[in-house]
C-alpha cells in the first residue's frame, strides 16, 4: 500500500482507494465481528495518507477514508434514508480530513525517530478528537467508535473500566500506527517496537491493577421480546401473553422493549389496568416503554414507565437524546426535504430534561436508557454515579431487522457495563436482546432477531466505583492536551525556521559571508 500510494496519480482513483481502505475497520464490528482486525485495519489508510504528494491531498485522503468508514458503518440506513445516507457520510467524513493531514505531517517522507515517537501519541490523540466531535448527538452520536469493536475482548473491557471506550480507541489506533511504521519505515522500527511494548504494558497494567467489581447478590430480571408483530394492539397482546409465562418464576423485574406500548396510559386506563394485573400475577414490577402523544402535555414522547400491582408507580423517564432524522430532523426548516426521500420523522419527538434512577419494590435501583442513548458513555456513567444498581436499555431495531444494526446495538451494552461496573440489561422488541454482568461478561442467552420469548436472567449485582465513573473522560482531555502541546511545539519550530530564513548571513570586511566558527 505504501508503494501503491506513490503510484496513484489519478485523484479520483486515489479517492476511491481511500474510501475503500477507510471502510476496512467496520469489519471488526458486528456482524463480521473480526475484533482482532481492528489492530491493523487502519494501516492501509495510514500508509496511503502518509504518501500523499501534498498536505491538501492527505486531507482529501482523510476525508474520503472517513466517508468510506461512515458509509459502511451506517449502510443499513440506506433503505430508509436513501441518498441522504451518502450526504451524512460525506459530511461526517470531513471530520477525518485534519487527521489525514496530520498523518502526512507526522509520518511523511523520512521522519526522524523523535517524530515517529511523537506520532505514536499525536495520531491516536487526533483520532480521539474526531470521535469526540462526531459524538455530539446532533452529528449522529458515538455509534461506531473504534474501541467499541473490542466489546467481547476481556482485556479491552478492563481498559474501558479505567478510561472508558476512549482509552480502548486510543490504544487500538496506537497499535495501528506502530504497525504502519514497522511496514513502511525500516529506520524507525525501534520506536515502533517501543510503541507496541508501551501499548502492551498499558493493557497489562489495567489488567493487573484496575479494580474488579465486587458482586454481592443477584436479582432475577425477565426480558420480554415479542418478535415481529404488526400494530401496537397486537404487540401489546403478544407481550401480555409472554409475560404471563413468567408467573411462578420468582422474577423481581420484567422489562419490555422500546415502543412496547403505543398508547399513553393516561388515555388508555384499560391498558394500565392490564399491566397492573400482570404485575400482581408475576409478583414483579414491569418497566414498559410508551411511545405516544402525552395526555398531560403537548407532543410525542418516548418514556420508560414503571408499573406496579396498583398501576403506574409515578417513576417515569422521558428519552433525552433522540435519533437524528429517525425521531427528529435537525434544522427541519432546512433539511425537512429528507422526509420526501426516505423514512425520516414526520414530526419531531419531544425531549426529556433529566435522567432518572428508579427504586423498585425489591430495593434494586434501576437506571433506564432508551435505544440510541446506550451509545453515549456519559449517560450510563451518570446513572451509576447517581446510585443505579442495574442499567437498563429499552430498544428497537425492528426497522433494520436483517442488517448489522441489531448486533452492533446489543454489543454496546457490554461496554457500558464494563465502564460502570454495573450489569446492563438490553431489552428489545425484535432482537438482539442480551444481558451483561458488571465486568461486561455475557449473562445467559442472547435473544436473536428470529426469536419471540420471555427469558429470565440471574443478573449479578455489584458495588464499588470504577476509575471511569470516578474520573470520567480523562483520555479525551489528555488527547486534547497532547494536540495542544504539539500545536504549540510546531508553531515555535516554524517561527524559528522563518526567523532563520529572514536573517541575512553576516559579511566580512571583504564582502564574503562569514562562516560559522570563524
Amino acid at each position: 500500500m505504501d508503494t501503491l500510494g506513490h503510484r496513484l496519480t489519478s485523484p479520483w482513483r486515489r479517492s476511491a482507494v481511500a474510501a475503500a481502505v477507510g471502510a476496512l475497520p467496520v469489519l471488526a464490528f458486528p456482524a463480521p465481528s473480526l475484533w482482532w482486525f481492528a489492530y491493523v485495519a487502519l494501516v492501509p489508510w495510514i500508509l496511503l495518507a502518509r504518501t500523499a504528494p501534498t498536505g491538501r491531498r492527505a486531507a482529501c485522503d482523510g476525508w474520503w477514508g472517513g466517508f468510506g468508514f461512515m458509509l459502511v458503518m451506517h449502510h443499513w440506513l440506506l433503505p430508509n434514508l436513501h441518498v441522504f445516507t451518502f450526504v451524512i457520510a460525506a459530511l461526517l467524513g470531513a471530520l477525518w480530513a485534519p487527521w489525514g493531514w496530520l498523518v502526512r505531517r507526522m509520518l511523511g517522507g523520512v521522519p526522524s525517530r523523535g517524530r515517529v515517537l511523537a506520532a505514536l501519541v499525536v495520531l491516536p490523540s487526533g483520532w480521539l478528537a474526531v470521535e469526540l466531535v462526531r459524538s455530539w448527538q446532533g452529528l449522529g452520536g458515538p455509534w461506531g467508535v473504534l474501541g467499541a469493536s473490542q466489546w467481547q475482548v476481556e482485556a479491552a473491557l478492563r481498559l474501558a473500566s479505567v478510561g472508558g471506550i476512549w482509552l480502548t480507541s486510543f490504544l487500538v489506533v496506537a497499535l495501528n500506527v506502530a504497525v504502519a511504521v514497522l511496514v513502511a519505515l525500516r529506520q524507525a522500527r525501534v520506536p515502533a517496537v517501543a510503541g507496541l511494548a508501551a501499548t502492551a504494558t498499558a493493557a497489562c497494567a489495567a489488567w493487573v491493577w484496575s479494580p474488579r467489581p465486587d458482586t454481592d447478590g443477584r436479582v432475577r430480571i425477565a426480558v420480554v421480546q415479542p418478535g415481529v408483530v404488526s400494530g401496537p394492539d397486537s404487540r401489546f397482546d403478544r407481550e401480555e401473553r409472554l409475560t404471563r409465562e413468567l408467573v411462578g418464576q420468582d422474577v423481581g423485574l420484567v422489562v419490555w422493549g422500546e415502543s412496547s406500548v403505543g398508547f399513553d396510559l393516561g388515555d388508555r386506563p384499560d391498558l394500565a389496568r392490564r399491566l397492573a394485573a400482570l404485575s400482581r400475577e408475576t409478583g414483579a414490577e414491569i418497566l414498559v416503554n410508551v411511545d405516544a402523544r402525552r395526555s398531560d402535555k403537548p407532543g410525542i414522547y418516548k418514556s420508560s414507565v414503571l408499573v406496579g400491582p396498583d398501576g403506574p408507580t409515578g417513576d417515569r423517564y422521558d428519552k433525552m437524546r433522540l435519533v437524528p432524522f429517525g425521531e427528529y430532523i435537525p434544522a427541519r426548516s432546512l433539511l425537512g426535504w429528507a422526509t420526501s426521500v426516505g423514512e425520516a420523522a414526520a414530526e419531531d419527538r419531544r425531549r426529556g430534561s433529566r435522567q432518572v434512577v428508579m427504586d423498585t419494590a425489591d430495593g434494586v435501583r434501576i437506571g433506564p436508557t432508551v435505544c440510541f442513548e446506550t451509545a453515549f458513555p456519559d449517560m450510563s456513567r451518570r446513572l451509576a454515579g447517581d446510585g443505579a444498581d442495574v442499567l437498563l436499555a429499552q430498544s428497537s431495531t425492528s426497522t433494520f431487522q436483517q442488517s448489522w444494526a441489531p448486533g452492533q446495538h446489543a454489543s454496546l451494552a457490554a461496554l457500558r457495563a464494563a465502564e460502570t461496573g454495573r450489569p446492563m440489561v438490553h431489552a428489545t422488541l425484535t432482537g438482539v436482546s442480551a444481558v451483561y454482568g458488571p465486568s461486561g461478561e455475557r449473562v445467559g442467552p442472547r435473544l436473536g432477531t428470529d426469536t419471540g420469548a420471555a427469558q429470565v436472567y440471574e443478573v449479578p449485582l455489584a458495588h464499588g466505583t470504577t476509575p471511569y465513573v470516578r474520573f470520567g473522560d480523562w483520555p479525551l482531555h489528555a488527547a486534547l492536551l497532547v494536540l495542544a502541546a504539539w500545536g504549540v511545539t510546531e508553531a515555535l519550530r516554524l517561527g524559528r525556521s522563518a526567523r532563520e530564513r529572514r536573517v541575512p548571513p553576516a559579511r566580512t570586511a571583504h564582502g564574503s559571508p562569514a562562516r560559522p566558527g570563524r
